[in-house]
Protein backbone atom coordinates (compact mmCIF):
# COMPACT_ATOMS: atom_id res chain seq x y z
CA UNK A 1 0.00 0.00 0.00
CA UNK A 2 1.20 3.53 -0.36
CA UNK A 3 0.18 6.90 1.13
CA UNK A 4 1.83 9.58 -1.27
CA UNK A 5 -0.90 11.95 0.69
CA UNK A 6 -0.18 13.57 3.80
CA UNK A 7 -3.13 13.66 5.75
CA UNK A 8 -4.01 16.96 7.22
CA UNK A 9 -4.85 17.48 11.10
CA UNK A 10 -6.37 20.09 13.17
CA UNK A 11 -4.63 20.69 16.43
CA UNK A 12 -4.97 22.10 19.38
CA UNK A 13 -1.94 24.20 19.31
CA UNK A 14 -0.63 23.78 22.42
CA UNK A 15 0.50 20.20 21.42
CA UNK A 16 2.62 20.90 19.01
CA UNK A 17 4.93 22.92 21.38
CA UNK A 18 2.91 26.66 21.32
CA UNK A 19 3.24 28.43 24.10
CA UNK A 20 -0.80 29.90 24.29
CA UNK A 21 -1.96 28.10 27.12
CA UNK A 22 -3.67 30.61 29.85
CA UNK A 23 -0.27 30.56 32.15
CA UNK A 24 2.24 30.93 29.25
CA UNK A 25 3.11 27.44 28.60
CA UNK A 26 2.90 24.47 26.07
CA UNK A 27 1.96 21.29 26.24
CA UNK A 28 3.65 19.48 23.76
CA UNK A 29 2.62 16.25 22.84
CA UNK A 30 5.92 13.90 21.79
CA UNK A 31 3.63 10.58 20.45
CA UNK A 32 1.76 13.24 18.29
CA UNK A 33 4.99 15.45 17.10
CA UNK A 34 7.85 13.15 16.80
CA UNK A 35 6.10 9.64 15.43
CA UNK A 36 2.46 11.13 14.11
CA UNK A 37 4.29 13.91 12.91
CA UNK A 38 6.07 12.06 10.33
CA UNK A 39 3.27 10.96 8.56
CA UNK A 40 1.16 13.82 9.00
CA UNK A 41 0.85 17.81 8.31
CA UNK A 42 -0.70 20.07 11.57
CA UNK A 43 -3.04 23.07 11.21
CA UNK A 44 -2.78 24.52 14.92
CA UNK A 45 -5.25 26.14 16.01
CA UNK A 46 -5.88 28.00 19.53
CA UNK A 47 -9.40 29.45 20.14
CA UNK A 48 -8.93 31.42 22.56
CA UNK A 49 -5.96 33.49 21.33
CA UNK A 50 -7.96 33.28 18.00
CA UNK A 51 -10.96 35.46 19.38
CA UNK A 52 -8.11 38.16 20.82
CA UNK A 53 -7.80 36.65 24.42
CA UNK A 54 -3.85 37.38 25.12
CA UNK A 55 -1.08 34.72 26.70
CA UNK A 56 -0.72 34.45 29.55
CA UNK A 57 -4.26 35.01 30.61
CA UNK A 58 -7.12 34.78 33.29
CA UNK A 59 -8.13 31.39 33.44
CA UNK A 60 -11.75 30.84 32.27
CA UNK A 61 -14.22 27.58 33.04
CA UNK A 62 -17.54 26.08 31.93
CA UNK A 63 -20.49 26.98 34.02
CA UNK A 64 -24.11 26.35 34.38
CA UNK A 65 -25.56 22.77 32.80
CA UNK A 66 -25.42 20.53 29.93
CA UNK A 67 -27.51 21.62 28.00
CA UNK A 68 -26.91 25.48 28.75
CA UNK A 69 -23.18 26.25 29.26
CA UNK A 70 -21.69 29.69 29.14
CA UNK A 71 -17.92 29.99 28.91
CA UNK A 72 -16.39 32.84 31.69
CA UNK A 73 -13.88 33.93 33.70
CA UNK A 74 -12.59 32.01 37.03
CA UNK A 75 -11.95 35.29 38.82
CA UNK A 76 -14.25 37.69 37.09
CA UNK A 77 -17.15 35.93 36.12
CA UNK A 78 -18.93 39.19 34.08
CA UNK A 79 -16.30 38.33 31.25
CA UNK A 80 -17.95 35.79 28.98
CA UNK A 81 -16.21 34.85 25.54
CA UNK A 82 -19.06 31.89 24.65
CA UNK A 83 -20.51 33.49 21.67
CA UNK A 84 -17.10 34.26 20.65
CA UNK A 85 -15.47 31.16 20.70
CA UNK A 86 -18.57 29.45 19.13
CA UNK A 87 -18.69 32.17 16.46
CA UNK A 88 -15.07 31.50 15.71
CA UNK A 89 -15.64 27.09 15.85
CA UNK A 90 -18.29 28.46 12.96
CA UNK A 91 -16.12 30.15 10.99
CA UNK A 92 -13.19 27.40 11.29
CA UNK A 93 -15.22 24.50 10.80
CA UNK A 94 -16.06 25.73 7.25
CA UNK A 95 -12.59 25.97 6.09
CA UNK A 96 -11.84 22.70 8.00
CA UNK A 97 -13.05 20.60 4.47
CA UNK A 98 -9.78 19.68 3.56
CA UNK A 99 -8.56 18.30 7.17
CA UNK A 100 -8.84 14.83 8.11
CA UNK A 101 -8.75 14.63 12.11
CA UNK A 102 -8.74 16.72 14.60
CA UNK A 103 -6.39 16.49 17.72
CA UNK A 104 -7.91 18.54 20.87
CA UNK A 105 -6.56 19.32 23.79
CA UNK A 106 -7.99 17.79 27.16
CA UNK A 107 -9.94 19.40 30.06
CA UNK A 108 -9.70 22.95 28.68
CA UNK A 109 -13.13 25.09 28.65
CA UNK A 110 -12.91 25.44 24.67
CA UNK A 111 -10.99 22.74 23.28
CA UNK A 112 -11.68 19.76 25.98
CA UNK A 113 -13.94 16.73 24.18
CA UNK A 114 -15.78 15.34 27.20
CA UNK A 115 -15.87 15.03 30.71
CA UNK A 116 -14.39 18.92 31.37
CA UNK A 117 -15.43 20.01 34.48
CA UNK A 118 -18.83 21.99 34.28
CA UNK A 119 -19.37 23.97 37.83
CA UNK A 120 -23.03 24.60 39.16
CA UNK A 121 -24.18 28.23 40.42
CA UNK A 122 -24.20 26.72 43.76
CA UNK A 123 -19.84 26.37 42.59
CA UNK A 124 -19.77 22.35 42.76
CA UNK A 125 -18.31 21.25 40.00
CA UNK A 126 -18.83 17.24 37.81
CA UNK A 127 -17.27 16.30 34.35
CA UNK A 128 -19.76 16.93 32.40
CA UNK A 129 -18.99 19.56 29.81
CA UNK A 130 -17.75 19.67 26.36
CA UNK A 131 -15.57 22.63 25.40
CA UNK A 132 -17.58 25.39 23.42
CA UNK A 133 -15.02 25.48 20.55
CA UNK A 134 -14.71 21.77 20.27
CA UNK A 135 -18.84 20.90 20.87
CA UNK A 136 -20.02 23.27 17.57
CA UNK A 137 -16.90 21.60 15.77
CA UNK A 138 -17.45 18.11 15.95
CA UNK A 139 -21.27 19.19 15.41
CA UNK A 140 -20.76 20.49 12.24
CA UNK A 141 -18.44 18.05 11.12
CA UNK A 142 -20.01 14.80 12.63
CA UNK A 143 -17.83 12.18 10.43
CA UNK A 144 -14.28 14.17 11.41
CA UNK A 145 -12.28 11.56 13.10
CA UNK A 146 -11.75 13.66 16.73
CA UNK A 147 -9.82 12.76 19.91
CA UNK A 148 -8.00 14.22 22.88
CA UNK A 149 -4.40 13.95 23.60
CA UNK A 150 -5.56 12.21 26.81
CA UNK A 151 -7.45 9.47 24.97
CA UNK A 152 -4.41 8.82 22.69
CA UNK A 153 -2.80 7.18 25.38
CA UNK A 154 -4.90 4.48 25.08
CA UNK A 155 -3.13 1.85 22.43
CA UNK A 156 -6.91 0.50 21.16
CA UNK A 157 -8.13 4.58 21.17
CA UNK A 158 -4.65 5.35 19.45
CA UNK A 159 -4.87 3.01 16.79
CA UNK A 160 -8.41 3.83 16.08
CA UNK A 161 -8.02 7.11 15.30
CA UNK A 162 -5.45 6.75 13.08
CA UNK A 163 -7.22 4.01 11.21
CA UNK A 164 -10.32 6.51 10.73
CA UNK A 165 -7.96 9.33 9.75
CA UNK A 166 -6.86 7.18 6.91
CA UNK A 167 -9.93 5.93 5.99
CA UNK A 168 -11.66 9.70 6.14
CA UNK A 169 -8.16 10.76 4.09
CA UNK A 170 -9.05 7.73 1.53
CA UNK A 171 -12.84 8.89 1.44
CA UNK A 172 -11.81 12.55 0.81
CA UNK A 173 -9.73 11.65 -2.26
CA UNK A 174 -12.55 10.02 -3.74
CA UNK A 175 -14.82 12.86 -3.41
CA UNK A 176 -12.58 15.07 -4.76
CA UNK A 177 -12.02 12.80 -7.71
CA UNK A 178 -15.83 13.10 -8.30
CA UNK A 179 -18.50 10.76 -7.45
CA UNK A 180 -18.42 7.39 -9.81
CA UNK A 181 -20.84 4.38 -8.84
CA UNK A 182 -17.72 2.16 -10.59
CA UNK A 183 -15.29 3.34 -7.53
CA UNK A 184 -18.12 4.17 -4.49
CA UNK A 185 -18.23 -0.08 -5.39
CA UNK A 186 -14.79 -0.63 -5.63
CA UNK A 187 -13.86 1.75 -2.09
CA UNK A 188 -16.30 -0.49 -0.59
CA UNK A 189 -14.86 -3.83 -1.44
CA UNK A 190 -11.54 -2.76 -0.60
CA UNK A 191 -12.83 -1.66 2.78
CA UNK A 192 -14.87 -4.97 3.47
CA UNK A 193 -12.89 -6.73 6.34
CA UNK A 194 -11.84 -3.56 7.56
CA UNK A 195 -15.39 -2.11 8.67
CA UNK A 196 -16.48 -5.96 9.07
CA UNK A 197 -14.27 -6.32 12.40
CA UNK A 198 -16.15 -3.02 13.35
CA UNK A 199 -19.92 -4.23 12.27
CA UNK A 200 -20.92 -6.94 10.08
CA UNK A 201 -24.25 -5.31 10.47
CA UNK A 202 -22.78 -1.76 9.26
CA UNK A 203 -21.70 -3.46 6.46
CA UNK A 204 -24.54 -5.33 5.39
CA UNK A 205 -26.25 -1.76 5.58
CA UNK A 206 -23.18 -0.40 3.28
CA UNK A 207 -23.68 -2.90 1.02
CA UNK A 208 -27.09 -2.31 1.06
CA UNK A 209 -26.93 1.49 0.05
CA UNK A 210 -24.92 0.08 -2.94
CA UNK A 211 -26.92 -2.19 -4.28
CA UNK A 212 -28.41 -0.40 -7.16
CA UNK A 213 -27.08 2.31 -8.32
CA UNK A 214 -28.38 3.20 -11.61
CA UNK A 215 -30.35 6.26 -12.06
CA UNK A 216 -30.56 7.64 -8.24
CA UNK A 217 -28.67 10.44 -6.75
CA UNK A 218 -24.88 9.37 -6.02
CA UNK A 219 -24.17 12.82 -3.55
CA UNK A 220 -27.49 11.71 -1.33
CA UNK A 221 -26.07 7.91 -1.25
CA UNK A 222 -22.75 9.35 -1.04
CA UNK A 223 -23.51 11.21 2.42
CA UNK A 224 -25.61 8.21 3.23
CA UNK A 225 -22.54 6.12 3.16
CA UNK A 226 -19.99 8.36 4.70
CA UNK A 227 -21.82 8.82 7.56
CA UNK A 228 -22.51 5.23 8.29
CA UNK A 229 -19.15 4.12 7.42
CA UNK A 230 -17.26 6.53 9.54
CA UNK A 231 -19.96 5.66 12.35
CA UNK A 232 -18.86 2.31 12.17
CA UNK A 233 -15.31 2.99 12.45
CA UNK A 234 -15.60 4.45 15.79
CA UNK A 235 -16.40 1.46 17.37
CA UNK A 236 -13.74 -0.49 18.95
CA UNK A 237 -12.63 -3.40 17.84
CA UNK A 238 -12.07 -6.43 20.14
CA UNK A 239 -9.93 -9.69 19.97
CA UNK A 240 -12.69 -11.71 18.94
CA UNK A 241 -14.21 -9.63 15.78
CA UNK A 242 -10.56 -9.16 14.72
CA UNK A 243 -9.93 -12.78 15.09
CA UNK A 244 -13.54 -12.99 12.91
CA UNK A 245 -11.66 -10.99 10.17
CA UNK A 246 -8.19 -12.98 10.41
CA UNK A 247 -10.09 -16.07 9.36
CA UNK A 248 -11.93 -14.78 6.94
CA UNK A 249 -8.61 -13.74 5.01
CA UNK A 250 -7.07 -17.09 6.06
CA UNK A 251 -9.76 -18.71 3.86
CA UNK A 252 -8.30 -17.82 1.01
CA UNK A 253 -5.48 -19.32 1.57
CA UNK A 254 -6.97 -22.87 2.28
CA UNK A 255 -6.18 -24.39 -1.02
CA UNK A 256 -2.32 -21.92 -1.01
CA UNK A 257 -0.14 -23.18 1.30
CA UNK A 258 0.38 -26.65 2.80
CA UNK A 259 -0.42 -28.01 6.22
CA UNK A 260 2.32 -27.25 8.41
CA UNK A 261 1.96 -23.69 7.14
CA UNK A 262 -1.56 -23.65 7.96
CA UNK A 263 -1.11 -25.20 11.61
CA UNK A 264 1.22 -22.12 11.92
CA UNK A 265 -1.24 -19.57 10.80
CA UNK A 266 -3.96 -21.02 13.16
CA UNK A 267 -1.83 -21.41 16.45
CA UNK A 268 -0.99 -17.29 15.61
CA UNK A 269 -4.44 -16.77 15.45
CA UNK A 270 -5.27 -18.48 18.44
CA UNK A 271 -2.18 -17.14 20.28
CA UNK A 272 -3.73 -13.76 19.24
CA UNK A 273 -7.05 -14.82 20.51
CA UNK A 274 -5.33 -15.63 23.96
CA UNK A 275 -3.76 -12.36 24.01
CA UNK A 276 -0.26 -13.97 23.95
CA UNK A 277 0.53 -11.71 21.25
CA UNK A 278 -0.19 -8.48 19.64
CA UNK A 279 -2.61 -7.96 16.66
CA UNK A 280 0.94 -7.42 14.71
CA UNK A 281 2.22 -10.78 14.75
CA UNK A 282 -0.88 -12.70 12.97
CA UNK A 283 -0.81 -9.53 10.47
CA UNK A 284 2.92 -10.25 9.36
CA UNK A 285 2.37 -13.95 8.90
CA UNK A 286 -0.74 -13.48 6.46
CA UNK A 287 1.01 -11.03 4.95
CA UNK A 288 4.23 -13.26 4.72
CA UNK A 289 1.88 -15.92 2.97
CA UNK A 290 0.02 -13.60 0.46
CA UNK A 291 3.39 -11.96 -0.56
CA UNK A 292 3.93 -15.38 -1.70
CA UNK A 293 0.80 -16.32 -2.46
CA UNK A 294 -0.48 -13.49 -4.25
CA UNK A 295 -4.56 -12.82 -4.05
CA UNK A 296 -5.80 -9.89 -5.86
CA UNK A 297 -8.68 -9.45 -3.80
CA UNK A 298 -6.85 -9.85 -0.28
CA UNK A 299 -3.80 -7.46 -1.88
CA UNK A 300 -6.28 -4.11 -2.04
CA UNK A 301 -8.04 -4.73 1.43
CA UNK A 302 -6.86 -2.11 3.39
CA UNK A 303 -7.10 -3.94 6.99
CA UNK A 304 -4.13 -5.70 6.09
CA UNK A 305 -2.34 -2.87 6.01
CA UNK A 306 -5.22 0.34 7.09
CA UNK A 307 -1.76 2.84 7.89
CA UNK A 308 1.82 3.49 7.61
CA UNK A 309 2.91 0.48 9.49
CA UNK A 310 6.20 2.19 11.13
CA UNK A 311 3.80 3.63 13.15
CA UNK A 312 3.98 0.21 15.13
CA UNK A 313 0.37 0.75 16.26
CA UNK A 314 -0.23 -2.77 16.13
CA UNK A 315 2.02 -4.00 18.05
CA UNK A 316 0.34 -2.40 21.46
CA UNK A 317 -3.06 -4.49 20.62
Amino acid sequence: MHYAERPLIGISSCLVGQKVRYDGTAKRNSWLVDQFGKHVDYRPICPEMAIGMPTPRPPIRLVGTPDETRVVGVDDPSVDVTERLEDFALNTASELQSVSGYVFMSKSPSCGMERVKLYAASGHADKKGVGAYARVIMASLPNLPCEEEGRLNDPMLRENFVSRVYAYRRWQSLRHQGLVAKELIDFHARHKYMVMAHSQAAYQRLGRLLSNLKGVDLERVASAYEAEFMGALKRRVGRKRHVNALQHIQGYLKTRIDGDDKRELTESIEAYRREEVPLVVPMKLLRHYFRRNPDNYIDRQWYLDPYPESLGLRNAI
